[in-house]
């Protein structure tokens, strides 16, 4: 059977010679148009697998933003008389706070979160702040943390500098931000005490927490505005109770 293996090889070189010869009947324009836009797919993969492999912002551990009150007393096992309104009216927000348990008999916890406080807006949970158990953490630098909360949820989008005070503008005085991963709706920040020094979570949707915020700087704002008027009130209040208990001991006080 040779001459079958010969005609083979020969069959194989006369495909090779169509397919170049296709080949070079290409326009060298095309050519050109086809390795650009292998290249253009090519960048395009390598910037989207680090998002690909990204986790959902707006989840941590079992719990996800846009929960309702119910849903997370049923999970930590609370129930109505925990949650706290910390501001009421149209925009309510309330708050729930949830200490994870700790071993019987000892104050050591065998999960490396302390607590959770999880804000609320009308019912709907915006923003979770996450503590960290300080014996969990010991001896981790911010580099530690970092390279942590990357395997789960890719890259930061940002690193601030530890000296950098400016990246605790966003937040509460008390925490300065280590890094941060946002996409277009949620923020995933790790902090940092500057009291304590314990680590910690910021986790917040940017739409609900802008809204929260505005609503909490309205309420101030009111707040001030009606603060004299409240005070008078108050101080006519005061005057007029003591002037009713006054007149009734008059009558009945004997000396």
């Amino acid at each position: 059977m040779p001459g079958m293996g010969y005609r083979s090889v020969a069959t194989r070189s006369e495909d090779f010679r169509q397919v170049t010869g296709w080949l070079d009947a290409i326009p060298e324009e095309s050519k050109m148009k086809t390795i650009r836009n292998s290249i253009l797919c090519l960048g395009a993969l390598l910037v989207m697998g680090p998002m690909l492999r990204a986790q959902d912002l707006s989840k941590y551990r079992n719990f996800s933003l846009g929960t309702s009150v119910a849903a997370v007393l049923r999970y930590t096992e609370q129930n109505s008389t925990d949650v706290n309104v910390t501001q009421p009216g149209p925009s309510l927000l309330q708050e729930v706070t949830w200490w994870t348990p700790s071993i019987r008999g000892s104050s050591l916890r065998p999960d490396s979160v302390e607590r959770i406080l999880f804000s609320f807006r009308n019912g709907e949970l915006y923003k979770m702040s996450v503590t960290y158990d300080q014996s969990s953490t010991e001896g981790l630098t911010s580099a530690d943390m970092v390279k942590s909360i990357s395997v789960k949820y890719g890259p930061p989008t940002s690193v601030s500098p530890e000296s950098d005070s400016t990246a605790s503008d966003r937040y509460d005085a008390k925490e300065r931000v280590i890094a941060s991963w946002e996409d277009s709706q949620n923020s995933f920040n790790l902090v940092r005490s500057t009291f304590t020094d314990r680590f910690g979570l910021v986790i917040y949707s940017k739409r609900a927490n802008a809204e929260a915020e505005l609503a909490i700087a309205q309420a101030e704002k009111q707040e001030k505005q009606d603060g004299p008027k409240r005070e008078a009130e108050r101080q006519k209040k005061q005057i007029d109770d003591l002037d009713v208990a006054r007149q009734k001991n008059q009558k009945s006080f004997r000396p």
